[in-house]
């Protein structure tokens, strides 16, 4: 019988996830039809996708960049702009999977309208889970949307479970390559410079997602991430560093073993995998070689060095609006870094001074025992969002250490 084309909504399509994902499209054409792709404001990149794939619409969010692409292609695709153009795009019946690759909190809305229409979700997109994911999750088992992740180490942990009984994981090990200041002193980081900063050792990424690498919070947004994606408490996610990256994260079992996947570091391979899981393409990228591959290594995570993995470790567990106030206060710190308004030691002390001062009740627990009650709890996270990004530009402003701690 003749494969049925997946037709796919790419949200982010000018990012590293969203050009690696054209990448296995590329190559597939027979089984992959690209419906819509979205851009903040990258439209010469835009432009050439447009020309190769053929989208029926595109969303562009900077309204300017919309115009402009408007006159060279606005009679070859349609062209919407506005946040409100991915929710209305994600509420379309003519795709079946969409993946989010958009960078940040502006990913949840569009993937909650995705899966309440009971689409396929692979997600990229880390911080709608951290913010959301009991939510999401809740959302999905109403509505039979799948939500797959395509983190190499979320999809590892995927891989490693096929086959096997919930009951019996021990614990989930994600591994973290340490990124560039692994070996480096702490009494040096507040010297650390912007383009130290994105010189990732093994991945080539976005700009937002490299620092969230070298202050370590990647991983603490994937332990709270995998928290919802495989249904584990806290207890039961351990950090493992492992600066080779060919080990991509483990899973231990109640009888003492432990499966681990392996592959080249290559974001093609967990895209590909997300998109057909459980089943697998006889696609070859970059194959590992073992002969060739160095030692493996495994190293504890230095928590004070990196205090943004301990600070996100703390804000899962409280739970409630906390991993909201941790991703906010995350991305606005990161997004002054890049602008080199602040320096890498501010990152953590203005997240943490975030948490710190966090309004009285944000721990309180979601309402999920309807679907009214869900989407109005989405909207109080869109809420302490934006409430945690107005006091991070009053943070920013205030050099003097954190009054208190928190834990």
């Amino acid at each position: 019988m003749t494969q049925l084309r997946k037709e796919l909504a790419l949200f982010g399509s000018t990012g590293s996830v969203g050009v690696n994902t054209l990448e296995v499209a590329r190559r597939h054409p027979e089984r992959y039809r690209v419906q819509y792709l979205t851009t903040n404001q990258r439209i010469e990149i835009l432009r050439e996708q447009i020309d190769e794939f053929h989208p029926r619409s595109v969303v562009v969010l900077n309204e300017v960049k919309a115009v402009e692409l408007e006159r060279t292609h606005g009679s070859v695709t349609e062209i919407l702009t506005g946040t409100d153009a991915l929710e209305e795009i994600a509420n379309r019946d003519d795709y079946d999977t969409l993946i989010g690759a958009l960078v940040g909190f502006a990913g949840l809305k569009p993937t909650a309208a995705a899966i309440a229409k009971g689409k396929r979700v692979c997600i990229a997109n880390k911080e709608t889970l951290v913010v959301a994911g009991e939510l999401l999750t809740a959302l999905a088992k109403r509505t039979g949307a799948e939500i797959v992740p395509i983190d190499s180490e979320h999809s590892a942990i995927a891989q490693c479970l096929i086959g096997e009984d919930h009951s019996s994981i021990r614990k989930i090990i994600l591994t973290a390559s340490g990124g560039p200041f692994r070996t480096r002193a702490k009494e040096t980081f507040a010297e650390i410079t912007l383009a130290e900063a994105l010189r990732h050792p093994n991945w080539v990424m976005g700009r937002k997602i490299t620092i969230d690498s070298a202050t370590l919070m990647n991983k603490g947004l994937e332990i709270i991430e995998a928290r919802w994606l495989f249904d584990v408490t806290f207890d039961m996610i351990e950090v493992i560093v492992h600066p080779q990256s060919i080990i991509h994260s483990m899973v231990e079992f109640v009888d003492g073993s432990v499966k681990a996947q392996l592959g080249a570091p290559d974001m093609r391979l967990p895209i590909q995998y997300a998109i057909e899981a459980p089943h697998r393409l006889n696609e070859r990228y970059e194959l590992l070689d073992l002969l060739k591959t160095k030692p493996l290594e495994f190293f504890p995570p230095d928590l004070e060095k990196f205090p943004c993995l301990k600070l996100a470790q703390t804000a899962g567990r409280k739970g409630g609006l906390y991993p909201t106030i941790l991703n906010a206060a995350n991305e606005a710190a990161v997004a002054l870094f890049l602008e080199e308004e602040i320096g890498f030691n501010d990152i953590p002390r203005i997240i943490e001074e975030m948490l710190v001062s966090a309004p009285v009740g944000s721990d309180a627990k979601f309402a999920t025992d309807s679907l009214q009650s869900i989407m109005r709890e989405l909207e109080r996270i869109g809420q302490a969002d934006a409430h945690a990004r107005e006091q991070v530009a009053h943070a920013h402003a205030n050099v003097e250490t954190v009054k208190g701690s928190f834990s």
